[in-house]
């Protein structure tokens, strides 16, 4: 993600919808699987994925009625949005968000314990 693209929580639904596909699926299909949890009328999904479109976040493709694919892989989106949120709120450092978490007491005891090791498998080379 070379420039930040500004996603709503609305558009963000739309993509989570075609990143948990994996594959091109058109308005309807869309609709659908948003409306196992929402009642998106028709005309708000097809709003929903026109700014998508406009931002660059979806590439459409002509059928017998057009397919969306995201243009951005969940990855890359999560990893800019993180390094976003902790350059925002923590000045860039990743041990000011840490120290953030564990003071606030949001990290139990086995959450620090699992980072702990996480980490000491990570600085051996094993990134499981």
């Amino acid at each position: 993600m070379e420039e930040k693209i500004t996603i709503s929580d609305s558009e963000l639904e739309i993509l989570e919808v075609l990143w948990s596909a994996g594959t091109a699926l058109n308005a309807n299909e869309i609709r659908a699987a948003l409306n196992e949890h929402k009642s998106w009328e028709r005309t708000t999904v097809l709003t929903l994925i026109q700014r998508l479109l406009k931002k660059g976040a979806l590439v459409q493709e002509k059928r017998e009625v057009y397919y969306y694919t995201p243009c951005i892989a969940r990855e890359a989106y999560v990893n800019a949005e993180t390094k976003n949120f902790i350059n925002k709120f923590f000045h860039g450092s990743f041990r000011n968000l840490t120290a953030a978490l564990v003071d606030s007491d949001a990290l139990t005891q086995k959450d620090i314990e699992e980072l702990r090791d996480y980490f000491n498998r990570r600085g051996k080379g094993d990134s499981q």
